[in-house]
């Protein structure tokens, strides 16, 4: 299957212009993200996308990189994650939204159901209810994991955030969305070294969060002042 095909379904989105109406943009974008999805689907397999994802053209690269979050599974995790680094702008933008993809789709279709079910409900009580049942009948489902981490960081148990954020890494080392959860739940438990290696670590999987690099600088002097003035 040529690449070129795979471009030309990507060409064939709508592109946002400046005055557009945010509702008639958005029905059509789904529309045509499903016309992709299907059209990408019937031509081309998850492993011939990985392949592109590495692709000299940068075309192929973003078409790829965005179809993969469409019709791909955990195993192209590792892949999606590699282009994080890409020299492209909208090769990393769309690497990140199909990792998030991938990652709520990484159980069996009905955890993935009951994962969308649990963080829509209204009552946090229920949501974490519903979590706990999930990762007790699914406990290789990493997002499960971190969206019950967010849960407890939101409800002040920021050790149980932690944990439930480590449990995530275990289960998927590319989810730099754990890192850096975890490093806020250190910094709300006044472990600031501990925070600067979570940190590092999201950025280190993930070098595009640009607003981690200043928490990092922060921390990196606040530490450097704490350790000259002890050693006054």
């Amino acid at each position: 299957m040529s690449a070129p095909l795979l471009v030309e379904f990507y060409l064939k989105l709508p592109q946002p212009q400046i005055g557009d109406d945010p509702d008639l943009l958005q029905a059509g974008m789904r529309e045509s993200m499903n016309a992709f999805r299907d059209a990408v689907g019937a031509k081309y397999t998850e492993g011939t996308l990985q392949r592109l994802l590495t692709s000299s053209e940068t075309s192929i690269r973003r078409a790829a990189a965005l179809a993969t979050g469409l019709i791909g599974t955990m195993r192209s995790n590792p892949h999606l994650s590699g282009v994080l680094r890409d020299t492209d702008t909208l090769v990393r933008k769309f690497a990140v939204e199909s990792l998030w993809e991938i990652w709520f789709r990484g159980g069996t279709p009905d955890q993935n159901g009951q994962l969308q079910q649990a963080i829509r409900l209204p009552d946090i009580a229920q949501t974490l209810a519903a979590l706990d049942d999930l990762v007790r009948t699914a406990p290789d489902f990493a997002e499960a994991y971190n969206q019950r981490a967010t849960l407890y960081f939101r409800r002040g148990e920021y050790a149980r955030s932690v944990a439930d954020c480590e449990t995530t890494l275990r289960l998927n080392p590319y989810h730099y969305g754990a890192a850096s959860g975890m490093g806020q739940s250190y910094l709300r438990m006044n472990r600031p070294r501990a925070a600067l290696r979570a940190f590092r670590q999201a950025l280190e999987i993930n070098p595009s969060i640009e607003n981690l690099r200043d928490t990092i600088r922060g921390l990196e002097t606040a530490l450097d002042d704490a350790a000259r003035e002890g050693g006054e």
